[in-house]
């Protein structure tokens, strides 16, 4: 039985480098970003990107056993860029193999593939932000990288630990929320994981989503069968959207309730 592994080693990746963020703080109060509040202070913005790529030297660090290997991006928000299953050869999340960021997050740049990891608010301010990390040798033989983040806007903290266990062919994932005020605070917490498509991908939702929500809810559709207007194109012929090849226009759908304990 292969041991897991873990360790640091610098990556060159083709990168699309990003500008200077602006000095002067942006007092959004009243921006909307993703149907909730786009402010970002005491965060600086970044609007401008290369248009030419470079080799960017990034410090990566690693997790493996006989199975899988995985590459963190403490630089770039402690994401996963790389998810590999050793045993037939196959990236198991989309391994996007540039960093060309466009100017979709709250604070400005993000990035696709891999798994990014968001904290208070959908694509996260840090997302694209160094952040702490530390190396963990278990007692039961499996190896940990802890990625730390303290939020500036509210004064939380948030630990992911990835965990590769010596026998076992999948990454753990654990996040831990820290509040680090004497006030409530509110938070979502996701994982975004990337996936190459073809005409055959469907999005499986439990059986009791009916229906589905935009960003905000400022559209509603049926699911899996839309009959109406969704993403400003008609589907009131009745078209299934949980198949990929059916939906022309970018779309994002999510699911409304669901009383399954699902993934």
């Amino acid at each position: 039985m292969e041991e897991a592994r873990v360790w640091e080693e610098e990556v060159v990746i083709p990168t699309y480098e990003v500008g200077k963020p602006d000095k002067n703080p942006m007092f959004l109060e009243k921006r909307v970003y993703q149907g909730s509040s786009g402010k970002i202070y005491p965060y600086p913005t970044t609007q401008k990107i290369s248009r030419e790529k470079t080799d960017h030297v990034w410090k990566a660090v690693y997790l493996e056993n006989q199975y899988i290997r995985v590459m963190i991006l403490p630089e770039l928000g402690g994401r996963i860029q790389r998810a590999y299953d050793k045993t037939n050869n196959y990236d198991f999340v989309y391994y996007n193999e540039v960093i060309k960021p466009a100017l979709v997050g709250l604070c400005g740049p993000w990035i696709s593939g891999g798994i990014e990891f968001n904290w208070p608010q959908h694509h996260r301010p840090t997302t694209f932000s160094p952040v702490d990390y530390a190396l963990r040798d278990n007692g039961d033989g499996s190896k940990s990288v802890l990625v730390n983040d303290v939020d500036r806007m509210y004064g939380t903290k948030e630990i992911t630990t990835f965990t590769v266990y010596p026998d076992r062919a999948y990454l753990e994932v654990r996040g831990q929320l820290y509040n680090r005020t004497p006030f409530p605070q509110t938070f979502l917490w996701w994982a975004n994981p990337a996936v190459s498509v073809n005409d055959s991908t469907q999005s499986v939702f439990p059986p009791d989503v009916h229906s589905v929500y935009d960003h905000g809810k400022r559209a509603v559709s049926h699911f899996p069968i839309a009959t109406g207007v969704y993403y400003k194109h008609d589907y009131s012929e009745g078209v299934d959207i949980s198949r990929y090849r059916n939906i022309p226009v970018p779309t994002s759908y999510m699911a409304a309730k669901s009383e399954y304990d699902f993934v």
